[in-house]
């Protein structure tokens, strides 16, 4: 025999040797894990739950104003701040203090005599107008009716409408996402069931549909006694949406 030909048959039989001697079985190396992306996906089950509370505003916000009209600018601006002087000495006897009365807009526009279409000219300035408006935050209700009154009685003749909310809507919402979860976990545990299988760990939980909703229900009937305006501030509903998912066992 050749010196190379016994050097590799040597060699083989160091490596069957070397086997046998380690049990007479073939060694399996184990294998690598899994990468993530190729796992199965978990099974599991997601639902939306919402949940709402209702609350009674606490606060509201009024925008009033004075119109005046006359033949020059200078008039309608000294008559409109001649009544809003006294809009404004009704706010602060109110008990309304500074920071929560805000002037939102003064304007002085021209009226015009009705002119021709075809006509080149612009038409004629026949009188002025000025407006003034303010927003007033009430945070008292009680004292809302009495404001009306006293605001309309020193010359406001202009009021753009009132809205009503809650001044600290935090703990109403907080509430509302707990009953959000809980409406979430009863859908869950109803498909669970319905499948044959129980329900798991929590996966994921994510707020939906935007910030929460706040929207009015119908008017309460319960006037307010002490109001020299009859005013019914209603009640505020707000609302959550989540998204929820469980995995299942």
């Amino acid at each position: 025999m050749k010196p190379a030909v016994r050097t590799a048959s040597l060699a083989a039989a160091i490596v069957l040797a070397l086997g046998c001697a380690a049990g007479g079985q073939e060694r399996t190396l184990p294998m690598p894990p899994m990468p993530p992306m190729m796992r199965p996906p978990e099974a599991s089950i997601t639902v939306v739950g919402s949940g709402s509370v209702s609350a009674r505003p606490d606060t509201a916000d009024v925008t009033a104003g004075v119109v005046t009209q006359a033949s020059t600018a200078a008039q309608a601006l000294a008559q409109n701040t001649a009544s809003m002087d006294g809009v404004m000495k009704a706010v602060a006897t109110a008990g309304i203090p500074e920071r929560d009365v805000q002037t939102t807009n003064v304007n002085v526009s021209p009226i015009r005599r009705q002119g021709r279409p075809a006509d080149p000219q612009p038409p004629e300035i026949i009188a002025y107008e000025v407006s003034n408006q303010l927003r007033i935050k009430v945070r008292d209700l009680a004292k809302l009716g009495a404001l009306l009154d006293a605001l309309v009685k020193q010359g406001a003749n202009v009021l753009g409408g009132i809205g009503f909310s809650v001044a600290d809507p935090a703990p109403l919402l907080d509430q509302a996402r707990a009953k959000a979860v809980a409406d979430a976990k009863r859908r869950a545990e109803v498909y669970a069931n319905a499948a044959g299988v129980a329900l798991g760990r929590l996966l994921f939980i994510s707020e939906t549909g935007g910030p929460p909703v706040a929207r009015f229900e119908g008017a309460m009937p319960r006037m307010m006694a002490t109001a020299a305006v009859p005013v019914s501030p209603g009640e505020q509903e707000f609302q959550v949406s989540v998204t929820v998912s469980y995995g299942v066992k």
